[in-house]
């Protein structure tokens, strides 16, 4: 009885025949759109953060009573006062609010952005390999097609 392990076993892909090579061929190109589509969101993410600091950097004692637009969803907003600048209400996510001072929350949201800054260095160095990993896959597709077609060409001839 064989024992499985959780680490995956490496398969050299020069022995695979043409179907299985298209069949890992499939699974990188899915991965690589995954991979791709979570380095999109997390750039997303990531602006969002920023636009927070840029937000919270709005909130100063010069434009107190001054009248701003108060978003109630993405594309409602309201007019309204800004009355306190030293405090401002910071979404930590998952529908919870609190409240902090400027300092607190330009420190929140500068750390949300290092994070998210990590993590996408970390993906690109994935996607990185996973491409790689495509092109040498492709190569070895290339190469086991033209020795088909070179074997056909001395069957006929």
């Amino acid at each position: 009885m064989a024992s499985s392990s959780s680490s995956p076993q490496q398969i050299n892909v020069t022995d695979l025949d043409v179907p299985q090579l298209a069949d890992v061929r499939r699974q990188l190109e899915e991965e690589l759109t995954h991979l791709s589509n979570s380095f999109a969101q997390l750039r997303q993410a990531q602006a969002k953060f920023r636009a927070c600091i840029e937000n919270v950097g709005q909130v100063k004692p010069e434009n107190k009573d001054k009248t701003i637009l108060v978003p109630l969803t993405n594309s409602l907003y309201v007019p309204g006062k800004l009355r306190d600048t030293d405090y401002v209400i910071v979404d930590v996510g998952t529908g919870y609010y609190v409240k902090k001072t400027r300092a607190q929350a330009l420190k929140h949201y500068e750390t949300k952005v290092d994070f998210i800054r990590t993590n996408l260095e970390a993906l690109q160095e994935t996607i990185q390999k996973k491409q790689e990993n495509m092109n040498y896959l492709i190569n070895v597709l290339q190469m086991k097609l033209q020795q088909q077609a070179g074997g056909k060409e001395a069957k006929a001839g």
